[in-house]
């Protein structure tokens, strides 16, 4: 891959996510420039999926510019690179979990929490219902780390958590008008219920069962 392609595909889709807080109509614009070379628009969407967990963005973000780049097409794109940007901070989270665990009383609560969780319900139960709930996913991801959810686990239950999200972040990206008016959340009330709701009862019997035997505060 050419390396002047990869470094301006880094910068404009920094430049475009700096700018649409100024001018939403001026960051339509330069999406509209990237979308008329394909190339040009996969590897900027790609930088976006590689830079973001490192800078915090939502990861339906990703499922916006690819609904506007490619319309309904942008759904399986969106639901592979949502799923690959989840991995840097569960792996960055699991191969560090003994340090932090062992460094931190909060997270030592939560790795035992979620082993437990994992322990009942499976990794990929686990992580699938955890995506459906609006939660940050950046916190699933590192969860998912220290309570060591197997990889193939973490990933089969982010893509699947995850694909709601991806559609609902697609339909705010084919929709230009929503768009030019800078609105890139797709937190409608409806849907957060309603995947809510698809978690809870995911999760339920298995949560409820982790709260219910977990060790009593003092106990080795």
């Amino acid at each position: 891959m050419n390396r002047r392609y990869v470094l301006g595909g880094a910068v404009v889709a920094v430049a475009v996510l700096l700018a649409w807080a100024a001018s939403p109509t001026a960051a339509l614009a330069t999406l509209e420039w990237l979308a008329a070379d394909p190339l040009r628009f996969g590897i900027a969407l790609v930088v976006l999926a590689t830079i973001r967990p490192f800078l915090a963005w939502p990861t339906t973000l990703i499922a916006v510019v690819a609904g506007f780049g490619y319309g309904w097409a942008g759904v399986p794109v969106g639901a592979v690179l949502l799923t690959a940007t989840a991995v840097p901070p569960y792996w960055l989270a699991r191969i560090g979990r003994v340090r932090l665990v062992n460094g931190s009383r909060a997270v030592e609560r939560v790795s035992s929490a979620g082993g437990r969780l994992v322990a009942d319900a499976g990794g990929l139960r686990a992580v699938a219902g955890t995506r459906f709930l609006p939660v940050p996913a950046d916190a699933v991801s590192v969860t998912a780390g220290v309570s060591n959810v197997g990889p193939r686990a973490f990933l089969a239950g982010t893509a699947i958590g995850e694909f709601p999200w991806v559609i609902a972040g697609v339909a705010v990206g084919v929709s230009a008008d929503r768009l030019a008016s800078g609105e890139l959340a797709v937190a409608d009330p409806g849907l957060l219920v309603a995947f809510g709701l698809a978690g809870a009862v995911l999760l339920a019997g298995p949560l409820y069962r982790a709260i219910r035997d977990r060790p009593a505060d003092g106990d080795g």
